[in-house]
C-alpha cells in the first residue's frame, strides 16, 4: 500500500471513532423520554401523547452483578 492508502485508511478510521461518540449523560429509561416528549408537545402546542405509566420496581436479574 502507498502512504496515500494508509492516510486514507487513517482518516476513515477517524471518522468513523468520531461518529461513535455521543451524548455524555445516562441513558434515559423509556417512562423518562415518554415524559419529556410529553412536556415537549406541551411546549409546541401539539397534540398530546398517553400519559406514561410510572416505572414498576426494578427486579434484579441473575446476571446482574455481571454489569454492576
Amino acid at each position: 500500500m502507498t502512504a496515500s492508502k494508509y492516510l486514507a485508511f487513517a482518516a476513515l478510521a477517524a471518522a468513523l471513532a468520531l461518529a461513535g461518540c455521543g451524548r455524555k449523560a445516562p441513558l434515559d429509561t423509556p417512562y423518562e423520554a415518554a415524559v419529556e416528549a410529553r412536556k415537549q408537545a406541551e411546549r409546541n402546542d401539539e397534540p398530546l401523547p398517553p400519559e406514561p405509566e410510572p416505572p414498576v420496581e426494578d427486579r434484579r436479574f441473575i446476571l446482574d452483578p455481571l454489569i454492576d
